[in-house]
């Protein structure tokens, strides 16, 4: 699993392929030997913090072996143009996108829209729609592929992944087919297949077990090309076991960078 987010994550800034953007020299750099510094975005509790947990764990190792630095929030309340402008890579780690507060939500627009650094999106990152008394966050529901939120797999299941194109960085150096286990395959109310970029998707009928929750048509990883940002949303994201899969880990590892 190691390997695999790995390889993701340094395609993600070894090549100019992917996007149009990538490190800018303009982004400020603290006193810090690191190469860069990301920013991960992630729940402090709820049924997803194990996976949190496990990917900080990870995240630390890359970082102190790759020569990057991490820094953790669990909250939006303070993020700002100038507070983003610290760090080549925002990572929305099972983060909802919704009841932001107005300036942290335009500056994480202005920072994808203008290619500020890039993002990573989880799982939560396109739990779209009104929650909780929010409204939905209408630039976000464009920019993940106008798609709402629809149903989801509570008792979890195991999928398997096609990998749509193996010779784009993200992802490759993987098998045309791969199994995620025990992940709840969100619905949307459709597909997001016209408005982004399709890099993977589920194939329903493989779940087990089986599961009446489908939708046809399924991305699970895809990149939306009108922004300037490179960026990837990941779906898988539940649990931890992810991070013992050798195919998620390489599938995240190009985006850091070694």
């Amino acid at each position: 699993m190691k390997k695999y987010l790995s390889v993701v994550l340094v395609m993600f800034f070894a090549t100019g392929s992917f996007a149009q953007i990538a490190y800018r020299k303009s982004v400020k750099e603290v006193d810090n030997p690191a190469r860069f510094r990301i920013l991960v975005l992630a729940e402090n509790g709820g049924h997803h913090i194990e996976f949190t947990k496990a990917a900080r764990l990870w995240l630390d190792k890359l970082a102190a072996d790759s020569g990057f630095a991490v820094d953790y929030i669990d909250n939006p309340k303070n993020i700002d143009s100038s507070y983003l402008s610290r760090y080549r890579l925002f990572l929305q780690l099972d983060y909802a996108p919704y009841g932001w507060p107005d300036t942290a939500a335009k500056a994480l627009q202005e920072y994808i829209e203008k290619g500020h650094g890039g993002w990573v999106g989880l799982h939560h990152a396109t739990l779209i729609g009104e929650f909780y008394g929010f409204p939905m966050w209408t630039w976000w529901y464009h920019f993940m592929g106008k798609i709402r939120f629809k149903n989801y797999i509570a008792s979890f299941a195991n999928g398997v992944v096609k990998n749509e194109e193996a010779l784009h960085p993200v992802m490759k150096g993987l098998p045309p087919h791969f199994t995620i286990e025990k992940e709840e395959w969100y619905t949307y109310d459709k597909s997001p297949r016209a408005a982004v970029h399709v890099l993977a998707s589920v194939d329903e009928s493989s779940y087990q077990p089986p599961s009446n929750i489908t939708m046809g048509d399924h991305p699970v990883v895809w990149s939306n090309e009108t922004v300037k940002a490179r960026n990837i949303y990941i779906f898988m994201g539940h649990s931890p076991l992810l991070f013992k899969n050798p195919y998620y880990t390489t599938l995240k590892m190009a985006f850091f960078g070694q």
